[in-house]
């Protein structure tokens, strides 16, 4: 069993004053005015080459730490600041006898404060630099003084970071030294550091020799707390980004929840998958983790245009990224009452005001125009979300994820569905419009972020049904099947002609519309649905709406896995399933592309599979 160490005493106070720094820094960013203030407070700087030089060009004083050790930099550099002199003066122990005999017999100064930097390795590697260069750029002096510096914070203060200097300056000038507190928030940042560093250096040497890592270390970094977690008793919550990297949203207005933010994170990458696909704008319309409705911008018809309660002058007039989000609200819009929605472009004043009429939690977006930001902002009190993604976010290759004690990793899913997955025409019937190639990009991508199993049709550019969490896939088709029909359904002449009293609510005519196709209310919600229109409209009958459904023809259907039996396609083909994109790669292919044949439908294997969870 090791031995553990007992802790050393000495004289504990909670404000230090600075009398000697020492200061080391590769990125010197603010170290001239930060170095200026330590001098104007009497603050002795000892420094080593480039900082130094630095320092001395901008006036200042400075003794090179090879004259306070009396030892000079040696090794090509490597050997610089590993002297007694230099980490007895971080690690004495201030008050204790023993230790300040000692220091005073070896001619060790105290060090109170440590400025530095660890060299750029990371950034080294990610230039392609040579093994030996990467090995170079393996910084030894800066992780021991930062050790040093930091297992002894009761009286030192370690500083690793150009965005900390105002803060120091600011406690020492108010309280003529630095706090405890301060130190120890210092120390946990410089150990965290430390320990991202090494797992960098530790990961990349394990990759040279063709290994995996020993050990994997992540360090995070906290950003802002959660009111809460998924559920109101979930708490602590809290939101960290990668050690050394940026958070993928801005706040701009607002405060994100736990499943928003989720929200976030999926129908972004929807949103520019399908942009870069598809080269339109593109929306998708978020609810827990899944989507209810996802589009590009092509025009509308005229009715759609009545169905979706806009003008068709109006709608002729919207910008691609209000036409996007009108689509992808319209696929489902009792789903996507209170949801989080993504734009691929710049939100204009047309989709702001879009969304100014709709019950929303919140957007995501690369900008907002001033008019369009006014308008958001107002929304909901105020406290309308509105988050802006940070510009070529890098998520990194791989993932990582807790579940119950255990820690999952896997290659991030950044397969980008194109036209090439489409390529692959299984079935006599070769014909597929670049329209239907269009649709089963959008429906494959907006799989790729629903939960499994998952089916999804579209149509002129907009998802009209997506079936999410399903265990059985039929089941999934089936659930999407029947928003397809509700959808379709919702641009009968019955459902247009409502005739709804003034002053009803637009999310109210949505739900009174879905439950009029649906038909099958109590007795008590009857009263109150009919309590809604000037007179009592007559049912929709079964029969009136298969005839109608008749004329659905065109959708696209994708699924995130193969099909594994052909009841899936039996029942597509009731909805006006003409193009089918599915992986493929069953046992029962064979039987499925029979399927489609009897139905004269065209399917495209794509290779991929997109189960998400």
């Amino acid at each position: 069993m090791a031995h553990i160490l007992t802790a050393v005493e000495g004289t504990q106070a909670d404000i230090v004053p600075v009398t000697r720094a020492l200061i080391s820094v590769s990125d010197k960013t603010g170290i001239v005015e930060f170095a200026t203030y330590l001098a104007s407070q009497n603050v002795e700087l000892l420094s080593t080459g480039g900082t130094a030089k630095k320092l001395r060009e901008a006036g200042l004083t400075v003794i090179d730490v090879s004259d306070y050790t009396k030892s000079v930099e040696c090794l090509d550099g490597r050997v610089k600041t590993l002297h007694p002199k230099v980490h007895g003066g971080l690690l004495g122990v201030r008050g204790n006898p023993q230790h300040e005999k000692e220091m005073e017999e070896l001619g060790i100064s105290k060090i109170d404060m440590t400025i530095l930097n660890l060299y750029p390795f990371e950034a080294t590697v990610a230039k392609g630099a040579s093994f030996e260069q990467c090995i170079e750029n393996i910084d030894i002096g800066g992780p021991s003084m930062l050790r040093s510096t930091s297992k002894n914070h009761a009286f030192t203060t370690i500083v690793t970071s150009p965005d900390q200097y105002e803060e120091v300056m600011k406690e020492m000038q108010a309280n003529g030294g630095t706090t405890l507190a301060l130190r120890k928030r210092c120390a946990a940042r410089a150990f965290a550091l430390s320990a991202s560093y090494d797992s960098a250096i530790a990961s990349w040497f394990a990759g040279q020799l063709g290994e995996g890592a020993p050990v994997e270390t992540r360090v995070y970094k906290p950003e802002f707390p959660l009111k809460y977690g998924c559920n109101p008793h979930q708490k602590p919550a809290q939101i960290l980004s990668r050690s050394g990297a940026p958070l993928p949203f801005t706040v701009v207005n607002g405060v994100p929840g736990y499943i928003n933010l989720l929200d976030a994170a999926n129908a972004w990458q929807l949103v520019l998958e399908l942009k870069a696909a598809t080269g339109l704008a593109a929306a998708s319309s978020f609810k827990h983790v899944s989507p209810a409705g996802a589009a590009v911008a092509v025009p509308l018809a005229d009715v759609e245009c009545e169905a979706y309660e806009v003008t068709p002058e109006a709608a002729a007039a919207l910008t691609p990224s209000a036409l996007a989000y009108l689509r992808a609200r319209n696929a489902d819009p009792m789903c996507s009452f209170g949801d989080f929605c993504a734009i691929s472009d710049t939100v204009d004043e047309d989709t702001a005001k879009i969304l100014k009429k709709e019950v929303s939690d919140g957007i995501v977006a690369p900008g907002y125009t001033p008019e369009a930001l006014a308008i958001l902002k107002a929304k909901k009190g105020g406290k309308f979300i509105i988050l802006e993604a940070t510009a070529d976010y890098n998520p990194g290759t791989q993932e990582y994820r807790e579940v119950y004690g255990m820690t999952f990793s896997q290659k991030r899913n950044d397969t980008i569905i194109s036209k090439d997955h489409m390529k692959n025409v299984v079935t006599p019937n070769k014909d597929v419009p670049e329209g239907a190639i269009r649709d089963m990009i959008l429906a494959s991508i907006c799989l790729k972020y629903t939960q499994s199993n998952s089916v999804g049709f579209a149509k002129d550019g907009m998802m009209v049904g997506v079936g999410a969490g399903q265990q059985s896939r039929v089941d999934c088709v089936k659930l999407a099947g029947r928003k397809v029909c509700t959808w379709y359904l919702r641009q009968h002449p019955k459902v247009l002609a409502l005739p709804f009293k003034a002053g009803v609510k637009r999310q109210d005519r949505v739900n009174a519309r879905v439950r009029y196709i649906e038909g099958d209310f109590t007795d008590e919600e009857r009263v109150r649905w009919e309590a809604q229109f000037s007179e009592v409209p007559a049912p929709l009958t079964e029969d009136e709406k298969q005839e109608f459904l008749k004329g659905s023809t065109g959708i696209a259907i994708s699924s995130d896995a193969f099909f594994p039996f052909r009841d899936s396609i039996d029942h597509a083909s009731k909805l006006g399933v003409t193009y089918v994109a599915q992986p493929g790669g069953s046992v029962q292919d064979p039987q499925i592309t029979e399927a489609c044949n009897d139905y004269g439908m065209t399917m495209c294997f794509t290779g991929v599979r997109l189960f998400h969870h």
